[in-house]
């Protein structure tokens, strides 16, 4: 599903990245072959053969690659430490690959005292002359910055953490049609999106006029954002 959706930009030489339902060989493959990009995936256990071969090598690192420590914004200190390898290209099997690495990020929360532990692996199809471990890690950053952003606009606005959607499939179709529905706001340059979804949510023929469905579609409405 994801595919189709890259015709809309141009991705050659750029950085992709996806959480680990979007790590597929398939989806790497067009990245790479079709669309002369990269890609920057995280690994779970989507992928249980990568997720069980990468934190293996990584079990006895020794110092970090590179380490970033943020200001104390929004209260908190987050410092961010990676290490990268080149040496498990050749054994895993997925298209592709160039680097496998592993991110820890510990976060003190300065108003309770709070440190949580985070660690995530990953695989990117850029080499290693291209990309070091201090732009690997900023990739990654970016990524989970916009995830972070996306998934509270999907909480705040569907209360998405209360869905009590758990079999097969569903999950995962409601999850991408509500962030194709934000996406789309999103694309309008709206200001307010938990007003406009009202506004949307009001007016059935609006929300035709917005996705362009009809003929004489209201387009001052739309554009109004």
């Amino acid at each position: 599903m994801a595919i189709p959706l890259l015709d809309a930009i141009d991705s050659k030489g750029k950085d992709l990245t996806a959480d680990a339902l979007l790590t597929q060989r398939h989806l790497a493959e067009s990245l790479v072959e079709e669309r002369q990009a990269h890609y920057h995936f995280t690994v779970k256990g989507h992928q249980p053969t990568l997720l069980q071969d990468i934190p293996l090598y990584f079990q006895a690192r020794k110092a970090p690659d590179f380490v970033e420590v943020t200001p104390p914004d929004h209260g908190r200190i987050e410092t961010r430490k990676i290490w990268t390898t080149i040496q498990l290209n050749s054994y895993l099997d997925f298209p592709h690959v160039c680097q496998a690495f592993v991110v820890e990020r510990d976060t003190y929360h300065n108003k309770s005292g709070q440190q949580t532990h985070e660690i995530a692996y990953g695989i990117t199809s850029r080499p290693a002359e291209q990309a070091d471990a201090q732009r690997v890690l900023q990739t990654n950053r970016g990524h989970w910055s916009i995830e972070n952003s996306c998934h509270y606009r999907l909480d705040w606005n569907y209360d998405e953490d209360r869905c009590r959607i758990r079999t097969g499939y569903g999950p995962e179709n409601v999850t991408r049609l509500r962030r194709f529905a934000l996406s789309f706001i999103q694309s309008k340059g709206v200001a307010n999106v938990a007003q406009k979804m009202r506004e949307l949510g009001m007016n059935t023929r609006l929300v035709f006029d917005y996705l362009k469905m009809t003929k004489n579609a209201c387009f001052a409405d739309v554009s109004s954002g």
